[in-house]
């Protein structure tokens, strides 16, 4: 399963499309908006994304890992628009025969996601805000409108 989705996220619901007999370990990471960054009171996140190349990117995410790790399957669902304090942005639930591969690909995961999927998060302060974007981009994030994320090109 992946998805990219304007609705809240619901992490139980993505967990079991990964649940099967054969798994051992599911292991699941949250991904939510926290209150503060560097000192900063962060008021929400807004998310946004180049969505047909952001849903090819994930698939390719997926599919890297369930051949590195052996994985039986892996669901990723990403919130875009406005997310709220303490709500989730991100889920990424992971299946394995055995927990160690689980943990490890899960990890991967959200770190391969972060780098090359194009989705970009405005961190909105008290006293303003900044682009952040995925970690490959050649752009500078603050000056990035990520409105024009479709006539961008996504290269690794």
């Amino acid at each position: 399963m992946i998805e990219l989705t304007h609705n809240p996220l619901n992490p139980e619901k993505i967990t079991l499309q990964v649940r099967r007999d054969t798994n051992g370990a599911v292991v699941t990471f949250l991904g939510n908006t926290r209150n503060n960054f560097e000192g900063k009171q962060v008021l929400t996140l807004e998310y946004e994304a180049y969505d047909d190349m952001a849903l090819k990117k994930l698939g390719e995410v997926r599919e890297e890992l369930i051949a590195q790790f052996g994985l039986e399957d892996i669901a990723i669902s990403h919130r875009i628009g406005s997310v709220p304090i303490g709500e989730t942005s991100l889920v990424v639930a992971v299946a394995s025969p055995h927990r160690k591969e689980a943990f490890q690909a899960c990890h991967a995961a959200v770190d391969r996601i972060k780098k090359v999927v194009p989705i970009w998060k405005k961190e909105i302060f008290q006293d303003g805000s900044r682009w952040v974007a995925c970690e490959d981009h050649e752009f500078d994030p603050p000056e990035f409108d990520p409105s024009e994320a479709a006539a961008h090109t996504h290269r690794d």
